[in-house]
């Protein structure tokens, strides 16, 4: 009988707590482990698991692949543990495993049941529904581009956090890590502190860490943050609702979880209940001799436990054996115990027939229990380093030590550097009998030698030892073994020294009396003991020092206790060191009762997370969070803010030069550090690390050990050749020339501007008033304690914040002059803004006559030499003129048109004008220069074109003459010979890639050319063929004699200059193109292809007029349930995308119907720039808010209306390409029937006349004779 893969726990039963991810699939469980290693389409073996009982490996899968189609989200639960190790190409688990709630632990991998290993292309974990690690910790190591470890607050999902091992990941600083809205100002997750550390947390970019309300405990909740029923674990659907449960906290049974199995059921595997009937099926572990599950308290398990056999071979019940049950368990020679895993393996061992070494470093809660089961060791017993235990009680079953093999041919029972062992056994419940040879302590600092004489009683070993054998100089000197209680005399306390003094003690021979050791620790309460903080990581958390003998022996000793923090309170204790007194087995000794004393008060720690933020031109908020060492009672803050310089370089540029450099650090401002030496590593520090290094060498060794399989048919190590690929770099030594220009040394010299300050009592936070507009800050926060009136205030931390631009504070006051003072020259003269936002950097002047406006720029210095502008050169004739400022913030408004009249003669004279004039919005220069850099997106080696019968002769291509610049490179137009049928010669236009591109921008210029390949629509322009052999690569495309469409309709405006003598299209001609686009994005939809960059500047004309949709640069081949997300962060044509593809990312078909809206607008407009006047960070809020382009001039009804539809914020709610179509189809030319998509057989048409599809209500009657 074979384990199935998965498991249906009721064919009829439909879980409740599964309804809102998985409905109407059965909870199916898979085991008994799942391991996914090679191949990545091994995964498909999790499709209908929503439990794996067992581990989830998923390991060795080397090659880089797609991990987009593989989606799990039934799987909730994994009950032993969850290992990744080396998988190439996966970069999250968010999609992998979306629902991923709960890791019991049952069965651990080395101590740890979330491992993340060498996984080197991952860059986030993303398990943002994983709520409870149940048992066990985790290990995350090696995984040189993982990020967002440090804003996930492990402490949420495991009970203790002290054994997570997370090292050697991308360093945080390289990250980056954003929570969601933390860009916006707007942050959506809550915080917690880690490590002193108060931060957002969240696991990736999109998901928060999910976190319960105080008032639930330690139970879990849903979504909304309702408190589950006390038996949930993890999340629910319900609250207080025990069958809503997305997992059990203890057994589940019938969509039911329930703290016990009821009647006529038995627990399995730690967290359901099975029937007998289910019980009996259940094939046995490969280890078991025999071949079902057995039935014992209640519990349906592999084997009988310790003590019980059972009744029969083929019997499913145990019986009690008389006596030990003979189980023998031989592991080899020696059993080494050094985690849980191990430790597991001695289950149920009522022999062991070897030896059995202890050897535990770490760990907080090691269930030790396990190995309580063993009564017998054949050979001896050593116990080692092993800093972990405190006791060996958990051997509770131990009662014979044979010795048929010894250390050293001498001990039966060896105890070697055991630091934090305390107590053998508890000697009044338990008995051990050593048969042969001796035992051996050594270096066991807390192990009283009294404990050791009592074992040699019980034992039967006394007399066999040797004084040697069990040496009290270095068993129990930092033991509680004293006798004597030494009272303290007094105490003086400074901010950060005590210093103390106690009673002489005088032992029987004051010659035994070494020294004394001090011992103190930070204690906020009364309410700590000599043994608190020795946990089983084998540390100790009391600070120790060692005081000597004060020379004059009638001096009460004491010390000075150094380095402490302020205002903390200390619990201190002094004990005695003495040498031993071998008198009736007892050491004389003497330790002080536990004291507390508070250190004084000090300068508090500078306020943390300074943030500012302005919510008016004249105003900004501050807020901070408190200081971590308040060293005191904190009472108030001091807030003080100071008005900023512009900065230099802002005077000194010309903003009306095109070309810029980047601002480069003056030279001879300051050096180069030199170099800083480290502090030299104490011996404590270089001995953690020497174990740490020892500890993970051991763990690597276990994971290879584990995962590693060995084929049995390999008979020698296979050899590969890896070939590697320089991918060549383009050299891009760009030069650049600095414009700058001489200033007057008042203008550039930085101004000095005074201090304001307030204070604030009993909050973090307050409000700055009566400042500049868009103008920079400095504010300084200062934490003051009780003590400020005497110690002062805390240093500051400080943060730069500038104040929102004002409406109306850039515009140019009063009028513009004109002077006439050359032939064919005038000035204008214009007074600067009196308060700007932030500084003027330049003025733009539009002048001209007979309605035909040149423009001007001036730069900040040409204004502050002339006070104005001098334009040169004019004709002579009436003029109009207005300026325009620009400022940090962006531009104000125009002025009023003054006029002016340039004489034909010499003869000039003064006038002084003011005319009245509308504001026009136009274009203008830039008011800066924008330095990006974009992150090209991942690139795999093994996507190489390969030719195909779409390879074309180079020989039968021949370039004419340059189109324009593409993508990739040049364009030209020139012939083909025989790409097309019946044609000998056909016109092309002609594809080139750059020489100096690299081979990853080569191959994705030869994938956009094998995207086109799919596509045969008359709507789509056509590829011809490819040059792929030789260089440079070719792509032969169909030639579209009339370029884009954005520029094809710019040429079209009344007033351009390259108007081809056409007027503007009419109605009818827009309603033309509108189908003709939409009838190439039906096609593309059709064959489920999203274009997410449909623009005018993306359609193209043909000789005849026809519009086709073109550029496939950014297109991506989908299924119909799946929808494209873009990893990278690249540059985003916002203004044609749709608000979900600004808020998430997600790219459909309903968003290119979006995109087409636009691109009538675009029509409509004759190619103006949509949302004009904004900046792109504008039209982003302002599309996810709601906003909408609003109705071009003249633009008639039915044309926005189309618009509109398109528009619709619900992407559903939108029309389709083929809606959009038949809704139009009546006002189309009767060519379209011929060639369209839409009436084409692959439209599959009824037998009716006009395909399928259902008209969306467009008013039809208004406009229909409108021109432009």
């Amino acid at each position: 009988l074979e384990y199935p893969t998965c498991i249906p726990i009721s064919k009829d039963l439909k879980m409740p707590y599964l309804l809102t991810f998985f409905s109407p699939f059965t909870f199916s469980v898979c085991g008994p482990n799942v391991d996914i290693r090679n191949d990545i389409h091994e995964l498909k073996r999790l499709e209908n698991c929503t439990v794996i009982e067992g581990f989830l490996q998923i390991l060795l899968i080397s090659k880089a692949e797609d991990y987009r189609n593989f989606r799990f989200p039934k799987l909730t639960v994994i009950t032993d543990y969850l290992l990744l190790f080396r998988v190439a190409g996966l970069e999250s688990l968010s999609d992998l495993f979306p629902n991923l709630t709960v890791i019991r632990g049952r069965n651990l991998f080395y101590n740890y049941a979330l491992v993340i290993f060498e996984m080197t292309n991952l860059k986030e974990i993303g398990l943002h529904n994983l709520r409870n690690i149940t048992r066990g910790a985790i290990r995350i190591e090696k995984n040189s581009d993982l990020c967002y470890l440090s804003t996930v607050d492990w402490s949420l999902i495991l009970d203790a956090v002290s054994n997570n091992y997370i090292v050697g990941n991308k360093p945080p600083k390289e990250c980056g890590d954003l929570c969601p809205g933390t860009m916006e100002e707007k942050p959506l997750c809550e915080k917690t502190s880690i490590n002193n550390e108060y931060n957002y947390r969240c696991w990736t970019t999109n998901h928060c860490q999910k976190m319960c309300p105080s008032s639930c405990g330690k139970r879990a909740c849903t979504d909304q943050n309702e408190c589950c029923h006390h038996e949930c674990l993890g999340s629910c659907t319900a609250p207080d609702n025990n069958t809503a449960c997305v997992a059990c906290r203890n057994y589940y049974y019938e969509g039911v979880c329930m703290p016990t199995c009821p009647p006529n059921t038995y627990k399995f595997e730690g967290w359901r209940c099975v029937t007998k009937e289910f019980c009996s099926k259940v094939p046995a572990t490969e280890t078991s001799e025999y071949e079902r599950f057995v039935i014992h308290n209640d519990e349906c398990m592999a084997e009988c436990p310790s003590g019980f056999i059972r009744n029969g071979s083929q019997s499913m019940f145990c019986s009690p054996c008389e006596g030990p049950c003979p189980k023998i368990c031989e592991d080899g020679k020696t059993k080494t115990i050094d985690s849980v895993t191990s430790a597991q393996m001695l289950q149920g061992c009522t022999i062991l027939k070897g030896n059995l070494l202890i050897n535990i470093r770490r760990g907080s809660k090691y269930n030790l229990s396990l190995m309580g089961d063993v009564p017998t060791v054949t050979g001896y017993v050593k116990i080692r380093h092993s800093h972990a235990l405190v006791s060996l009680s958990f051997l509770k079953n131990l009662r014979y030590i044979l010795g048929e093999e010894q250390v050293d041919g001498n001990y039966s029972f060896y105890v070697l550097d055991n630091h934090n062992l305390q107590q053998l056994w508890d000697w009044n419940h338990h008995n051990l009998t050593i048969k042969e040879g001796k035992m051996y302590f050594a270096f066991n600092p807390k192990l009283c030698v009294s404990e050791i004489y009592r074992m040699e009683e019980v034992s039967g070993t006394k007399g066999r030892q040797s004084k040697g054998d069990i040496n009290p100089r270095n068993n129990g000197e930092r033991a509680s073994c004293e006798s004597h209680i030494l009272r303290f005399v007094s105490n003086t306390t400074l901010k950060n020294r005590i210093k103390l003094t106690w009673e002489r003690y005088r032992p029987p021979d004051y010659r035994d009396l070494i020294s004394f050791t001090v011992y103190y620790k930070e204690a906020p309460f009364k309410n700590v003991t000599e043994y608190d903080g020795q946990d089983a990581c084998g540390s100790n958390s009391w600070n120790m020092v060692d005081v000597d003998l004060p020379p004059n022996k009638e001096n009460n000793p004491g010390i000075l206790l150094q380095g402490l923090k302020p205002w903390t309170q200390y619990a201190i204790y002094v004990k005695a060191v003495t040498l031993t007194m071998m008198e009736n087995h007892h050491i004389h000794g003497a330790k002080s009762e536990i004291v507390y004393i508070r250190t004084n008060a000090a300068v508090p720690s500078i306020p943390l997370d300074v943030i500012s933020a302005s919510n008016s031109s004249s105003q900004l908020i501050v807020k901070w969070n408190p200081p971590s060492l308040p060293n005191g009672n904190l009472s108030y803050y001091i807030v003080r803010w100071q008005q900023q310089p512009q900065d230099s370089y802002l005077y000194r540029h010309n903003y009306c030069s095109k070309e810029a450099t980047e601002p480069t650090k003056p030279e001879g401002c300051g050096g180069e550090k030199g170099p800083c030496c480290a502090c030299p590593k104490t011996e404590a520090e270089k001995q953690a690390e020497k174990e740490e290094a020892e500890y993970r060498k051991v763990f690597e060794n276990f994971l290879h050990n584990s995962i590693f399989v060995p084929r049995p048919d390999r008979k020698r190590r296979d050899v590969f050749r890896i070939a590697n690929a320089t991918l060549a770099a383009r050299n891009r030594n760009a030069t650049g020339t600095d414009h700058f220009t001489n200033v007057s040394d008042a203008e550039e010299s930085e101004v000095e501007y005074p201090f304001f300050e307030t204070k604030v009592d009993g909050k973090e936070r307050t409000v700055i008033s009566h400042l500049q507009p868009f103008t920079l800050y400095r504010i300084d926060i200062h934490s003051c304690n009780h003590e400020a009136d005497t110690l002062g205030c805390s240093a500051s931390n400080f943060v730069f914040a500038r104040t929102m631009p004002s409406e109306g504070a850039d515009n140019i006051p009063g009028t513009v002059a004109w002077e006439a003072k050359e032939e064919n020259t005038v000035y204008l003269k214009w007074l600067e803004p009196a308060n700007p936002n932030g500084l003027i950097l330049m003025y733009e002047i539009k002048y001209g006559q007979h309605g035909e406006e040149k423009r001007e720029c001036v730069s900040r210095q040409e204004y502050k030499k002339l006070g104005g502008a001098k334009l040169t050169h004019l004709n002579p004739g009436n003029y109009s003129a207005r300026v325009q400022a620009t400022s940090l913030a962006g531009n104000g408004s125009w002025t009023e048109p003054v006029s002016f009249y340039v004489q034909p003669k010499c003869k000039m004279n003064v006038c002084w004008l003011c005319q009245t004039g509308g504001l026009l919005n136009s274009d203008r220069l830039g008011n800066g220069v924008l330095y990006a850099s974009v992150n090209p997106e991942y690139f795999s080696a093994s996507d190489v074109y390969v030719p195909d019968e779409w390879e074309v002769p180079r020989e039968k291509i021949t370039m004419c003459r340059e189109l324009g610049q593409g993508s990739f490179g040049m364009v030209y137009e020139g012939i083909a010979k025989g790409v097309v049928k019946d044609e000998p010669e056909t016109r092309v236009a002609i594809k080139t890639v750059n020489e100096s591109a690299s081979m990853r921008e080569r191959i994705e210029f030869l994938n956009e050319a094998s995207v086109m390949k799919e596509f045969n629509c008359h709507h789509v322009v056509r590829l011809l063929g490819v040059v792929s052999q030789g260089q440079p690569t070719l792509v032969i495309m169909e030639l579209m004699t009339r370029g884009d469409l954005k520029s094809y309709l710019r040429s079209l405006r009344p007033d351009t200059e390259n108007n081809p003598g056409q007027a503007p299209p009419t109605l009818k001609k827009m309603i033309q193109m509108a189908g003709e686009i939409a009838d190439g994005m039906a096609y593309l939809n059709a064959n489920k292809f999203v274009h997410r960059d449909l623009a005018a500047r993306n359609c193209m004309v043909a000789e005849d007029f026809t519009v086709k949709i073109g550029d496939f640069g950014m297109t991506r081949d989908i299924y119909e349930t799946d929808y494209y997300r873009k990893g990278g962060k690249g540059l985003l044509p916002v203004r044609w995308m749709s608000p979900e593809s600004l808020k998430d990312g997600v790219f459909t078909t309903h968003s290119d119907v979006w995109s087409f809206g636009v691109v009538l607008w675009e029509i409509a407009t004759l190619a103006e720039q949509p949302y004009q006047g904004m900046t792109n960070e504008q039209v982003l809020r302002f599309v996810m808010e709601g906003g909408l382009l609003e109705k071009p001039d003249n633009c008639p009804d039915m044309l926005f209306e189309l618009m509109r539809m398109c528009w619709q914020y619900n992407p559903k709610m939108r029309p389709s390409f083929l809606e959009i179509i038949g809704s139009i189809k009546d006002e189309l030319d009767p060519a379209f029937k011929e060639v369209s998509f839409f009436y084409s057989e692959e439209n599959k048409p009824p037998d009716t006349e006009d395909p399928p599809s259902t008209p969306i209500p467009i008013p039809m009657n208004s406009g229909q004779n409108w021109q432009w």
